[in-house]
This record gives C-alpha cells, sequence and structure tokens, in this order.
C-alpha cells in the first residue's frame, strides 16, 4: 500500500504538479490533494489510488516496499531511467556542438 508522503514525494521527484498529475490520472485535484495529505497508508477509491500509482510509474517513479531491502529501511520512491529516453549504459551519444574539430589536425587530445 503507498502512503500519502510517497505519492507527494513522487510527484516532486517526477517534477509534475497536482494539476499534471491528476489529469494524468484522470482524477480530481481535490482526490490528489486528499491522498497526499494522508497520514500512512493513502485513504481513496482503490482505483483512483491504482491510477495515481500507474502515472507515477509511467513517469518513471519506482515505488519501494516497507519490507524491501534497503540501507535506510522503510518505505520510499525512487526516479527511475526516464521513460521518454531511455539508454543503456554502453551507448554513445554525439552532441552536434562536438562533432566539428576546433583543434589543428595532429594537436592531440
Amino acid at each position: 500500500m503507498l502512503s500519502g508522503r510517497q505519492i507527494a514525494a513522487a510527484r516532486a521527484l517526477a517534477g509534475l504538479t497536482q494539476v499534471q498529475l491528476a489529469t494524468a490520472a484522470n482524477i480530481s485535484v481535490p482526490t490528489l490533494k486528499r491522498m497526499e495529505a494522508s497520514e500512512g497508508d493513502v485513504v481513496g477509491l482503490r482505483n483512483n489510488v491504482s491510477a495515481v500509482q500507474h502515472a507515477l510509474e509511467t513517469a518513471g517513479i519506482t515505488f519501494i516496499d516497507d519490507h524491501a531491502n534497503s540501507a535506510a529501511g522503510g518505505p520510499g520512491v525512487r526516479l527511475s531511467a526516464s521513460p521518454k529516453a531511455p539508454r543503456s549504459d554502453d551507448e554513445t551519444i554525439q552532441y552536434k556542438e562536438y562533432l566539428n574539430p576546433d583543434a589543428s589536425f595532429g594537436s592531440g587530445g
């Protein structure tokens, strides 16, 4: 089960406003505000909580369960690799400004 603090932290980590998240989850802003203000487990209809969780996971958030293996322990959130531009660690990225040489031939580097 998610906590209100997890939802608020996940939203902030994903860089979403309450309006953006509520729209993505197809719920009202007051409903999202009530969820985020919940002490402990989120108070709300199960389908609304699932919709918010799905919207945040789509934005790249991973929810860490209370019983997960972590150094600090306890529930939390993590920002995964950006879902908009997935990259592998072995991928080379070429930036346009670095494609044109700015040093004379044979100058080393």
